[in-house]
């Protein structure tokens, strides 16, 4: 498990107020995303609407989708191409890793949220540079990174919570301008040898398994297969046995298996449908009882295999299914290796080169109002405008060819 769970009372970590380090973090950001993260080409399209929307002096909110753990270095590049510095909200833990890390979130305009329960504050704080205006301020709504960049996860209400909680605030005010949101869609696409590039990922992952190599069969069946036996030795930890069926059935089956038993011990009696909704609430609950500290260590160890078990069906809830049916593309087949290599290891094989292209989608006005009695307007338009805009894309990737 990534250590994304701080078992400490939270405290909010604010963004640095100057901007004097936005001007060196300008010229790393682009080396960094080279070096880190293999993207060799960065082309942003409609970045004119994000500049038009701030000299018209509007609350700009970013909203892209999170499909790499690069995408919050990715949207800072197109801030600086701007040369517009930016607010951006973070898990908590990402604050935990070092004074170094610590330092250069804040310099960045990086502010804390916690993801175990209510921040006020960090509500507060992205409500507050929403109604200022002068920087955009960029939130990622799926709330993790799903590795699946041609399916977009359910969007959370957070981003228009605060988007609306600031445009009240604009409306009774004497500030102009209005609060938007932009929806952008970013993909990438690799320019590699597929084959040269996963080939070795297979062949460690087949050897932790004890299988003799599977290189004869064609690439596509080869990652399924591994993904079934993959799957089947967690049906068998869970279950027993490895559960019969199509896939489709099988994963939701099994992250109820891992749920199921934490929901009614923690007495949720409602739980919800999105898996994510589900781990927050059980997560809340056992990252509380944690800072507590009135457990003898017996139950702490066990605290800590509960949360082992909500990261495993996070973990699962990223698996889009059917995604290599039909003539995956090559993108498809590199993320989903990818997921296999950080779901056994915590780490993944840096791939390159990538090619991103981040398309900026047309602005999304926020009402100071919610309509009562149905699906919040702001967030339906959010999640319709990314989801044709990363259906468009996905259509110049590689189909791959055995």
């Amino acid at each position: 498990m990534q250590n994304i769970v701080i078992a400490e009372p939270y405290q909010f970590v604010p963004p640095l107020a100057t901007t004097v380090w936005t001007w060196p973090i300008r010229y790393w950001l682009p080396r960094r995303v080279r070096s880190a993260y293999g993207v060799r080409s960065l082309e942003f399209r409609g970045m004119e609407k994000i500049t038009a929307a701030l000299d018209a002096g509007h609350g700009v909110l970013l909203a892209p989708n999170h499909c790499r753990p690069c995408d919050p270095e990715i949207i800072g590049v197109l801030c600086c191409q701007i040369a517009r510095p930016c607010y951006m909200m973070a898990s908590w833990h990402l604050f935990k890793q070092g004074a170094i890390q610590r330092f250069m979130l804040r310099a960045g305009g990086v502010f804390s949220v916690n993801r175990e329960g209510a921040d006020r504050e960090s509500i507060k704080a992205a409500t507050a540079m929403l109604v200022d205006g002068r920087r955009p301020l960029i939130l990622f709504p799926e709330g993790i990174i799903s590795r699946s960049n041609d399916r977009l996860r359910p969007v959370m209400d957070g981003t228009a919570f605060i988007a609306r909680a600031a445009a009240k605030i604009r409306a009774k005010s004497s500030t102009p301008g209005k609060v938007v949101i932009f929806p952008i869609a970013l993909h990438y696409y690799f320019d590699g040898d597929l084959r040269a590039a996963v080939e070795p990922v297979l062949a460690k992952i087949e050897k932790r398994l004890s299988w003799q190599s599977q290189q004869d069969l064609p690439l596509v069946e080869r990652v399924k297969k591994l993904g079934e036996g993959l799957l089947g030795i967690k049906e068998l930890e869970y279950f027993g046995f490895a559960q019969a069926g199509p896939i489709a059935d099988r994963l939701p089956r099994l992250i109820d298996q891992v749920l199921t038993p934490l929901e009614k011990r923690y007495e949720l009696s409602q739980p919800g449908n999105d898996v994510m909704e589900r781990i927050k609430k059980i997560r809340s609950l056992i990252v509380a009882e944690l800072i507590a500290g009135q457990l003898p260590k017996a139950e702490v160890d066990r605290r800590w295999r509960f949360l082992v078990d909500c990261y495993f069906a996070q973990c699962l809830a990223c698996y889009p299914v059917g995604y290599l049916d039909d003539n995956p593309s090559v993108e498809r087949i590199l993320e989903t290796v990818e997921r296999y290599e950080e779901d056994l290891t915590d780490k993944t094989t840096i791939h390159q080169p990538l090619r991103c292209v981040g398309e900026v989608c047309d602005a999304i006005e926020v009402s100071p109002e919610r309509p009562r009695g149905a699906a919040d307007p702001a967030m339906v338009a959010l999640e319709e405008s990314l989801k044709s805009k990363l259906a468009e894309l996905a259509r110049h990737g590689t189909a791959w060819k055995e």
